[in-house]
């Protein structure tokens, strides 16, 4: 059976369980996967050590506990480096000038609905690849559903399938093919298209473990497994290499 490209990963901080996992209900049904739901700070760090993968932390700023959510932001900016969304049903001054002071990179208003969940864990991961947090909290937020977005976030693109992000670890990545003004990024197990020239892609893409080949083609310096003339091979697929590119493309297979 074909297996999904990772689902974004999100952890739930709210210490109101029945508001919880009433999110976390709303999440899973917009498939997404959450990792767990910690009514407190320390159990949130718990889970924050014992999980490899988080992508978003849906952040209650009055929570359990002698750390409220502003101060567990604090620490998950400096400790785990992680875009948090904070949850809030607080919008009076001093709490907004707090919850600016921790660069969120979005926010909810309760109530909320799925549209509005939606609309910030897009702006959280986009404002978060860009690294420029959320200052108005109080503004109504909108976002405009660019299927051309690539975001590169640690060791992962994020990337657009059907009208959603999944996040594609790098090294999940076999090679880029253009055709025209429209690439398609081949994965291990699918395929992402974009409206967008292959050179904009290949400025995501770190240069030491991605290659152009061809005009027409990137690829995953790892993920070749063989190559004969002008022809590299990624799996069943025959990548040509360009006369302009054949002495750097063969020269690195030689000294890998």
């Amino acid at each position: 059976m074909k297996q999904l490209t990772s689902k974004i990963k999100i952890l739930i901080v709210e210490d109101e369980i029945i508001l919880a996992q009433d999110v976390a209900l709303r999440l899973s049904n917009s498939n997404y996967e959450v990792v767990g739901i910690a009514e407190s700070a320390e159990q949130a760090i718990k889970i924050l050590k014992e999980i490899p993968i988080v992508d978003i932390i849906l952040l209650d700023i009055m929570i359990k506990g002698n750390m409220d959510g502003i101060d567990l932001a604090k620490l998950v900016n400096n400790t785990f480096n992680i875009p948090f969304i904070f949850l809030t049903s607080h919008a009076n001054t001093s709490i907004v000038e707090r919850a600016k002071q921790v660069n969120p990179y979005a926010y909810l208003l309760k109530p909320f609905n799925d549209r509005q969940i939606a609309i910030a864990i897009e702006l959280a991961l986009v404002n978060f690849s860009k690294q420029t947090p959320e200052q108005d909290l109080l503004k109504t937020q909108e976002f405009s559903k660019d299927d051309n977005a690539v975001l590169k976030i640690k060791d992962s693109l994020f990337l657009k399938k059907n009208h959603r992000f999944e996040r594609v670890l790098l090294n999940e990545i076999q090679f880029l093919e253009a055709d025209s003004n429209y690439t398609t990024i081949h994965t291990k197990r699918d395929k992402f298209l974009y409206s967008m020239v292959l050179k904009k892609l290949e400025m995501k893409l770190p240069q030491d473990r991605f290659l152009r080949v061809h005009r027409s083609f990137i690829i995953n310096i790892q993920a070749v497994q063989g190559f004969e003339g002008n022809t590299l091979y990624i799996k069943d697929q025959k990548i040509p290499v360009s006369k302009s590119n054949h002495s750097q493309v063969f020269n690195l297979f030689k000294t890998i």
